[in-house]
């Protein structure tokens, strides 16, 4: 059994629902999207920007805002409706010194009024933040990536119904079991042609020597499998540069595993960026 809701100036309706609701959810860069038709009857009066709810079992699945209406000769409304996140791409000029990106989601969050849930401390303070005429959601995931590549910890951005969570993905585990028995079919590719280095090369001219200073981490046994892959970068300072160096090549020594699944029997507790 499913509950959807449209709340417009304290009037909440329960519309009669065609051909079922699409929930739809991505990992990273993209906000959720519950997609329905609903019955144009008479007294139902709904607009851009009002509240809906969808509800699963009693269970809260989404909860976010009406974007787009359109309406059919049959009699129908297809509506189209994000939560919180869709509120992240506007966009924005920000300079920060000494800010986690946990920090940074939460002082985005207060200036958009947006309201924030779990939100995990995500440890590493980042010296400085500079972002020109930028998304808000490339703002908070430069901010996560950079996380991620000094200390191997990947954290997620979502929306848990109207309110923005971000957690480390080791948090968001569900004990899912997919076989031939919930899957009509699957695809793993494995590879070490995008985003697999066994060399880290960092760079940072230091101004005051006038020298190049370079660290580098390397993993011999598999530039001896693959050859040297390298990955390099130029710092803006050399604070943390080895440790930094140490956690790239601990996230990317390795293949890259890619494994596709198709129609897989409907989980609710499965959303873009569970760890299953």
């Amino acid at each position: 059994m499913y509950e959807l809701m449209i709340q417009n100036q304290g009037t909440i309706y329960l519309p009669v629902v065609e051909d079922g609701v699409t929930w739809e959810t991505e990992r990273k860069g993209s906000p959720g999207q519950l997609s329905f038709s609903v019955v144009k009857m008479a007294g139902l009066n709904f607009q851009e920007g009002n509240p809906v709810s969808f509800r699963v079992n009693g269970i809260d699945v989404f909860y976010g805002f009406v974007f787009s209406k359109q309406r059919t000769k049959d009699g129908l409304i297809r509506v189209t409706a994000y939560d919180q996140l869709r509120y992240l791409k506007n966009r924005d000029t920000i300079r920060a010194v000494g800010k986690k990106a946990s920090e940074l989601l939460q002082m985005l969050a207060a200036d958009f009024r947006l309201q924030c849930g779990t939100v995990e401390d995500t440890g590493y303070i980042i010296e400085s933040i500079v972002e020109d005429d930028q998304s808000l959601f490339d703002i908070i995931l430069n901010a996560v990536d950079e996380t991620l590549q000094a200390t191997g910890n990947l954290f997620v951005l979502y929306d848990n119904f109207g309110k923005i969570c971000l957690q480390n993905i080791k948090n968001l585990k569900r004990n899912f079991v997919i076989d031939q028995d919930v899957s009509e079919d699957l695809d793993y590719t494995s590879s070490i042609d995008k985003q697999t280095y066994n060399k880290i090369k960092l760079t940072y001219e230091n101004e005051k020597t006038g020298k190049r200073e370079v660290y580098i981490a390397q993993d011999g046994n598999h530039m001896n499998l693959w050859g040297v892959l390298q990955y390099h970068e130029t710092l803006q300072n050399e604070i943390g540069a080895a440790e930094k160096a140490n956690a790239l090549l601990k996230l990317y020594n390795q293949k890259t595993r890619h494994l596709t699944v198709k129609n897989v029997l409907g989980d609710i507790s499965i959303r873009a960026g569970t760890l299953s």
